[in-house]
């Protein structure tokens, strides 16, 4: 019997050993597929075969980024060699319609005057020497009546001659009606004698034009040099451009420029260069006269304005990329250049002035480099995903 015993229990040591070294080994098989995760995880694209000729990509050390061809044109990333260049034979600034303050006109009486009758109203076209508006005035009825008498006096001396009227006599009254002339026509009126004496008189248009304000109501009193309309030409207008200063100055006078508003685009010349520098935008302003085809431009539109400029070599040595190769990565301006035949980093760069569609570079790449210009983002999302992973794993 105890024999039997000592044998049951040799055979239950034994279960439990051979149990003991399966579960050992199920552990150990078990720890396999987590080692060659890590390996396949560990950027040796090469080493998995399901990923080759199929654009490979990911993210060495120091955020350099590892893309074939194929997975270039799967991103829509384009590639470019920067080389000093004129920049900006045409450059491209935001600009806001004026006024031709040379076209413009403010009508206003010359005394105090009560308003009688318009005639014109706001958004008018009017001729050159079309009534505008009448007024009537103590002061002009005055005026009408001396420049009357005296324009009467002076024509019966001057038909008497100097057989029936003294020399003198003929020079006061020849005086009297140029004074009387004068100070009639001081108040707008002309220089000759009114049918009626009533002091209306009715202000015109100096030149043709449209009314783009019209500010008093029929029986106001008016003070003079209040203004009553103001009369613009506007077939030809002005456009302010706003450029850095430095821009600017390539600009001359008599130079070309179009003025694109809508899906229109009219033709104008560069009238003159601002010579003062705002102090706070550090812009100047490039004013462009523009004939005003089709009555498209009024004073206050916001367009685009393309200018004609003189060329200059990389503003001192430095280049220009398209802005769209800009991206923005902890807090720096980052372009992407090819290091390597796959190989891309994000460098760091200083930017100048936007010229269009264009920035200027001023430190960070040299002529030569090969920068992306198209799909930018594609990379720095590479670069994030990477530096998203190696947060997990920490």
């Amino acid at each position: 019997m105890t024999t039997l015993k000592h044998a049951n229990r040799q055979f239950i040591l034994a279960a439990l050993a051979l149990a003991a070294v399966s579960a050992l080994a199920a552990c150990t098989r078990s720890a396999e597929p987590v080692t060659a995760s890590a390996k396949a995880g560990s950027g040796h694209a090469q080493d998995d075969p399901e990923r080759e000729g199929h654009g490979e990509h990911e993210v060495a050390g120091g955020n350099v980024i590892v893309m074939d061809a194929a997975g270039r044109e799967a991103a829509g990333i384009r590639l470019a060699v920067v080389q000093p260049s004129a920049l900006g034979e045409q450059l491209r600034a935001p600009g806001e319609v004026l006024d031709n303050a040379y076209g413009t006109t403010l009508i206003t009486p010359r005394v105090e005057a009560l308003v009688v009758r318009r005639h014109a109203r706001l958004g008018d076209d009017v001729a050159a020497g079309a009534a505008l508006v009448t007024l009537a005035s103590v002061a002009v009825s005055d005026a009408q009546a001396e420049l009357r008498i005296a324009e009467q006096e002076w024509k019966r001396v001057s038909a008497l001659g100097r057989e029936a009227v003294s020399g003198r006599r003929i020079a006061e009254a020849r005086v009297t009606y140029e004074r009387a002339q004068a100070k009639a026509r001081a108040y707008g009126l002309p220089g000759t004698a009114p049918g009626s004496v009533d002091g209306e008189f009715t202000l015109t248009a100096p030149h043709a034009g449209r009314i783009t304000e019209d500010d008093f109501a029929i029986g106001e009193r008016i003070e003079p040099g209040r203004t009553l309309f103001r009369l613009v030409d506007e077939s030809v207008v002005w456009v302010d451009a706003t450029l850095p200063s430095a821009i600017a100055a390539r600009v001359g006078p008599g130079s070309a420029a179009s003025v694109v508003i809508g899906d229109q685009r009219l033709a104008g010349t560069v009238a003159h260069r601002g010579h003062h520098t705002s102090e706070t935008t550090r812009n100047a302003v490039v004013r462009i006269e523009v004939p005003n085809e089709g009555d498209r431009l009024h004073g206050g539109d916001f367009v685009d304005v393309y200018l004609d400029a003189a060329g200059q070599a990389g503003a001192g040595g430095s280049l220009a990329v398209p802005t769209a190769a800009l991206v923005q990565m902890a807090g720096e301006t980052v372009v992407f250049r090819r290091v390597a035949e796959d190989r891309f980093e994000p460098v760091p760069v200083r930017t100048g002035a936007v010229i269009g569609d264009t920035t200027v570079i001023e430190e960070g790449i040299r002529p030569g480099d090969t920068v992306v210009v198209d799909g930018a983002f594609a990379l720095k999302a590479q670069v994030l995903k990477s530096q998203l992973g190696e947060g997990h794993a920490h």
